[in-house]
């Protein structure tokens, strides 16, 4: 896809996302150009045959969840068919939210919310909401700041708590 002297530009939904492929691009040696976070998967997906086109010139890296359908390849060729993609554009579905590769590694998850490797589910693509697993298994933390954190409060109507994306970046 790229040298190692070429950055790549990535986009993705949220800013966990975000995060995750920066930290995973730079594991494995590749520089990072833009970092786009589209704010939800309809943004991106208006936008694709932009990034595709943009792939023409550019390395780019776009990570979509997969969210409620069904299948990532037939998911993916109704957004772009493979055989559209310009030779530096690759899209890559994340089953089902990018939080399942996070549960993923359960041994580290679990020292970090400092709970039993137990709780932590054996097969994180399996789950509906890995978010919501994420947040229910923080609940059971020793740890009350980090429960503070990651945990919304039950008023706020919210998915996770005010110091998510930091505890989050902290664990990544």
């Amino acid at each position: 896809m790229a040298t190692l002297q070429t950055p790549v530009n990535i986009v993705v939904e949220g800013a966990v996302d975000n995060v995750v492929m920066q930290r995973l691009l730079k594991y494995v040696g590749l520089r990072i150009g833009r970092c786009l976070i589209e704010g939800g998967n309809r943004k991106l997906i208006d936008n694709l045959h932009k990034r595709n086109a943009a792939g023409h010139f550019a390395p780019w890296l776009v990570v979509i969840d997969l969210d409620d359908n069904e299948c990532a390849p037939a998911f993916i060729r109704t957004l772009l068919p493979i055989e559209q993609y310009n030779s530096q554009f690759r899209l890559r579905v994340a089953v089902r939210e990018i939080e399942a590769w996070l549960l993923a590694d359960r041994e580290a998850l679990a020292q970090f919310l400092r709970i039993s490797i137990n709780l932590v589910p054996r097969n994180p693509d399996a789950e509906d909401d890995p978010k919501q697993v994420l947040v229910n298994l923080a609940r059971r933390s020793r740890n009350k700041q980090l429960v503070a954190d990651i945990v919304p409060r039950p008023e706020s109507g919210r998915r996770v708590g005010p110091g998510y994306l930091g505890r989050i970046t902290e664990y990544i």
